[in-house]
């Protein structure tokens, strides 16, 4: 038996040894079976991978790769699942915020038959801000796109290999992996833990990267906003029919004068911005589409220490 163990890194200099050393007390020298680790460089542009290198000089079951720039935690992650080896594979975030105890929680899990085991946070240590942007993206994405979505939410779990075919298989773009994890319908089990407050670095976890993970979300796997905007639309429509209705009887019974340009120039205006939200909205699908039709790669590989560890292995 074989675990691989992925790990994204984006501006971790300080974190990798630390976590290193936490994985290698708590899961390598207790484990009885072969592993690897899977370091993936998601363009970080501090000394993250010469900590990586260093890191692989000690210790000749890790693999690392570098990105030729910032492609996002998703392909960061893609690229770890690509490349590793195991009979499953946990992925692990590199900023210590999640319990190492939880690797073996959820390996033992998998033993016991489970394709997919989540590492679902019943709490955090962390911002109320934090906090309230992962409990209402977590909410709307179980209310409106995957119903299936732990209310906690997850960024630490482990995938069987069938389930690592299948994901790799996929090759979407703009889409957001967990909620992947959750479409393809393995059978699952979650885990529970308290999400722990960093100690070491800056979250480079941006206000923009949030909202892009909202729009890839919905875009991917619901159709509300489609949805939101026909509603608006009938609703407007009906309105204005209405509107339209009460004022021509109220003309004709005498009881109103002719109505002003002012009525004629909200609804004008609410019609416009109607209109641009609708346009925005079926933009964003159609971007989606042509940048899926481009055939780009998910990422560039600009270095690993892969491809030599095959050969010498040939």
């Amino acid at each position: 038996m074989k675990v691989s163990i992925v790990i994204p890194v984006y501006y971790n200099e300080e974190n990798l040894k630390p976590l290193y050393e936490d994985l290698k007390k708590k899961f390598i020298d207790v484990i009885d079976y072969d592993y690897e680790i899977v370091m993936v460089n998601d363009g970080s542009k501090d000394n993250s991978y010469a900590v990586m290198q260093e890191l692989a000089q000690r210790d000749k079951n890790i693999k690392i790769v570098s990105l030729s720039r910032n492609f996002g935690s998703h392909a960061a992650i893609l690229c770890g699942l690509e490349r590793c080896t195991g009979d499953c594979a946990v992925v692990k975030a590199a900023d210590l915020q999640e319990p190492t105890e939880l690797v073996l929680q959820m390996i033992d899990s998998w033993k016991r038959g489970n394709n997919v085991v989540l590492a679902v946070r019943k709490d955090r240590e962390e911002s109320f801000s934090t906090k309230l942007f992962a409990n209402t993206y977590y909410w709307m994405v179980k209310k409106a796109a995957l119903s299936n979505m732990p209310q906690g939410g997850f960024d630490v779990y482990l995938l069987d290999r069938k389930v690592i075919q299948v994901l790799l298989s996929l090759d979407e773009r703009n889409s957001a992996l967990t909620g992947q994890i959750l479409w393809s319908g393995f059978k699952t089990e979650e885990i529970p833990y308290v999400r722990l407050e960093r100690e070491i670095g800056t979250s480079k976890w941006t206000l923009k990267k949030k909202i892009r993970l909202v729009a890839d979300t919905l875009f991917s796997f619901s159709t509300l906003p489609i949805t939101v905007v026909s509603l608006v639309g009938a609703i407007s429509f009906i309105g204005a029919l209405l509107w339209g209705i009460v004022v021509l009887v109220f003309k004709l019974m005498g009881l109103i004068q002719v109505s002003g340009w002012t009525t004629l120039f909200i609804f004008n205006l609410f019609s416009f911005g109607m209109i641009m939200v609708t346009l925005g909205i079926l933009g964003g699908y159609l971007w989606r589409t042509f940048d899926a039709s481009r055939n780009r790669p998910t990422y560039i590989v600009e270095d690993e220490n892969i491809l030599a560890d095959k050969k010498k292995e040939n």
